[in-house]
């Protein structure tokens, strides 16, 4: 089945060169100049991924992904021209799958839409190992996707779900930021380990006590983090 992919970007020059590479690459491409013509075309074609651009007019891309989140199940690419790593950081705790900065070579990009989509497809069509998992007071229901602490529901990106779970399933294991990468991203992975550390921090404020002083997520110094089974 040929994948889609709606492109997000008030440029319309960028939008036909990206459509170009990707129907070249075989994909179904479809445009959109703006956030709210994005909505529609997401409702009506149901694409498996989004490009989606930060500055947009009107709506920009970090309005647009929380819009995205609540209503889609869709994987969210990044692209931005503003080069500044607070948009970055933003996107990615909000819950993009990766980014992307123009200006970008066209197998870059073609690499990491490839990984986006794998990732997502082998979540759908592979069989869980395990559908949950209680560490202490935590429990994870892979099969819902639902967190609790407790008696406390945790509400958690796909992107931070899927990295508590590798810790979880491992408690006691140092991970290195590449582990993570593997694990969580996929071994095909093209990105900055800059996404392990933006998505552990939101990760960690949303189980922590304290963020900054981590207890269940703790990091080793110089060699990576490990998962800390007990109650806290």
């Amino acid at each position: 089945m040929v994948q889609r992919i709606i492109i997000v970007d008030d440029d319309a020059l960028l939008r036909r060169s990206l459509a170009f590479i990707l129907e070249q690459a075989g994909y179904q491409v479809f445009t959109a100049s703006n956030a709210e013509d994005s909505f529609i075309l997401a409702q009506s074609e149901q694409p498996d991924l989004i490009l989606l651009d930060i500055g947009l007019p009107g709506m920009d891309g970090l309005e647009a992904i929380r819009y995205f989140e609540k209503r889609f199940d869709i994987p969210i690419v990044f692209i931005s021209a503003r080069r500044r790593e607070l948009d970055e950081i933003l996107g990615l705790e909000l819950g993009a799958d990766d980014y992307i900065t123009k200006p970008f070579d066209a197998d870059v990009l073609l690499a990491r839409v490839k990984a986006v989509l794998r990732r997502k497809r082998s979540e759908n069509i592979s069989p869980n190992q395990e559908n949950s998992l209680k560490v202490g007071d935590l429990m994870i229901e892979k099969k819902t996707h639902t967190v609790r602490i407790g008696e406390k529901l945790i509400g958690l990106s796909p992107l931070e779900f899927k990295l508590l779970f590798a810790f979880a399933s491992d408690p006691g294991k140092i991970f290195s930021a590449d582990d993570l990468l593997t694990r969580v991203w996929g071994a095909e992975y093209v990105g900055q380990p800059q996404v392990v550390y933006v998505h552990l921090r939101g990760l960690r404020k949303k189980i922590e006590k304290d963020p900054n002083k981590p207890q269940r997520i703790v990091t080793v110094r110089g060699v990576g983090y490990k998962f800390n089974s007990m109650e806290i």
